[in-house]
């Protein structure tokens, strides 16, 4: 058989192998239909990581090795192609729905034939050993509307290390230490570039074809090294089998649909409860939130906390929602400021009161017209602890000191003294006690 024929024979070999593959693909279409039963429906989701799914494999494959690639631009030292067995092994992780990485392990021999050379250039039988890294990426499928794919179509291409040895003419004599015990293997970096189909039998089981033409950094893979820069190359077709690892319950990474994954989540009988219960708890939200924005009566205080409902429209309203009574003033007696009367502070506070300032006015006057001295002691009610209070009463002792001072009398004049809450003047058991012991008095020298 000539390689024209045997070429014929391997392309028409292929051919059958694929129809096989695709009449077993159509007649698992006929089990699983778009809308499959619960059984078909994968239980990975689309976000859950790659742990949920089976990403190794394995496989083996056997075939022939050609000198002849595809492609054109490289030279071929030895006109006469001569087919040969190759065989091979790898282990692959698939890193994606697209996209893998695979270690090659392959062997075999290469030949080839030059009938115008005479002795050691007339032929040569190559034998090699190669490992190679490879990305692999399915660059497209003919099932994405079925939810496993069956058919996947993909590249691969990486680069590795070829060990081989070249035996030339027709007394096989070495490449590389010729007549000698020595080693013969040739070492060298390696490209390798192909593309195949893979055709799923089972979860497990996938019938791989492919072709793979490797490219040789040197120009002795057939034992003939000119000087000219050229470099040899080789081709390997195949057909094999690929085993799936890992647990049988969780999907295969490699031929999972992603579309229908989706599909399958997004309708997902218990995520659509979910979906449904956060619904209800929004709504529940939506309306607390309205509740509380709720004012019947306008008065800028919601009904939850509205303690006078009903009030009138453009009714001044405290943070309870009620009616801010103000006092009428007195436009017949104007109140006359005492000098010397107690000062009166807020719970917790040291801050003067503007209330206070006609007292600290008129007190300041009379200090300055008499030259008299004035203690000016502090008072604190119950609330809190005593030292707490002592340094209160201190702080407003110091702040009518310090208005004193700022209106004009001498601080030599002035004295401070704090007691806390020593020495009330009444009830601390009562609020109105409580708020007339909140003070500072004066002690006239």
């Amino acid at each position: 058989m000539n390689y024209s024929t045997l070429k014929k024979t391997v392309a028409l070999s292929f051919a059958s192998l694929m129809v096989a593959g695709l009449a077993n693909a159509q007649t698992d279409s006929t089990k699983t239909t778009a809308t499959t039963t619960s059984s078909e429906t994968s239980t990975a989701k689309v976000f859950g990581g790659l742990g949920q799914y089976r990403k190794f494999s394995i496989g083996i494959n056997g075939g022939v090795t050609s000198e002849a690639i595809a492609t054109a631009g490289r030279n071929n030292d030895f006109p006469n192609k001569k087919l040969a067995l190759g065989y091979g092994i790898y282990l692959k992780e698939q890193l994606a729905h697209s996209f893998a990485l695979q270690l090659d392990v392959t062997g075999g021999n290469v030949k080839g034939e030059n009938p115008t050379a005479t002795d050691a250039y007339s032929k040569y039988d190559t034998r090699f050993w190669q490992a190679s890294l490879s990305a692999v990426v399915n660059v497209a499928t003919i099932d994405f509307i079925r939810r496993k794919n069956s058919v996947n179509f993909y590249l691969k291409a990486g680069g590795g290390l070829a060990l081989y040895d070249p035996k030339l003419g027709t007394n096989g004599d070495h490449f590389k230490n010729p007549g000698t015990d020595g080693s013969h293997y040739v070492k060298e970096f390696v490209v390798p570039v192909g593309a195949g189909v893979k055709f799923r039998l089972s979860d497990a089981v996938a019938l791989d074809l492919g072709y793979t033409q490797t490219y040789v950094d040197a120009d002795n893979f057939d034992g003939r090294n000119y000087v000219y820069p050229t470099k040899d190359h080789y081709s390997y077709a195949y057909a094999g089998l690929a085993f799936t690892l890992g647990s049988k319950s969780k999907p295969v990474l490699e031929w999972v649909n992603p579309v229908a994954m989706m599909y399958d989540e997004l309708y997902d009988a218990a995520l659509r409860q979910e979906v449904e219960a956060l619904k209800g708890r929004v709504a529940n939200v939506e309306t607390a939130v309205n509740d509380l924005k709720k004012d019947s009566d306008g008065d800028g205080v919601a009904d939850q906390f509205d303690k006078c409902p009903g009030t009138a429209a453009g009714s001044v309203v405290d943070g309870s929602g009620c009616v801010i009574v103000f006092p009428k003033p007195d436009s017949t007696v104007a109140p006359v400021a005492t000098a010397y009367s107690n000062i009166q502070f807020e719970f917790d506070s040291s801050v003067l009161r503007t209330s206070s300032y006609p007292v600290l006015d008129a007190t300041s006057a009379d200090l300055r017209s008499s030259g008299s001295a004035v203690e000016v002691d502090g008072f604190a009610s119950s609330e809190g602890t005593a030292a707490h209070n002592l340094s209160l009463s201190k702080d407003r002792a110091n702040s009518v000191k310090t208005y004193l001072v700022n209106s004009g009398v001498d601080a030599k004049k002035v004295k401070v003294k704090g007691y806390g809450e020593t020495n009330p003047i009444a009830d601390n058991s009562t609020e109105e006690g409580r708020v007339l012991n909140r003070r500072v008095q004066f002690k006239k020298k």
